[in-house]
């Protein structure tokens, strides 16, 4: 896969996790869906430390982009 083919990805991604609002989910539908929840939140922090790690270890700064 290409350097592009995988930003494209990253960005439709992030996308994706924008449009997740757990507050508008009711209570029987969050408690229903806490198990699945729990694992795709703790797969993603454990694929985007890893990122962050190998981006790090080329001596290089994972940053927040600045507002203009």
């Amino acid at each position: 896969m290409s350097t592009n083919e995988v930003m494209v990805r990253l960005a439709a991604a992030a996308g994706a996790l924008g449009d997740v609002d757990v507050s508008a989910w009711s209570e029987d539908t969050l408690k229903e869906q806490l198990g699945e929840l729990s694992a795709a939140l703790v797969a993603l922090d454990s694929v985007l430390s890893r990122v962050a790690d190998e981006v790090r270890a080329r001596g290089l700064r994972v940053e927040e982009p600045v507002s203009v």
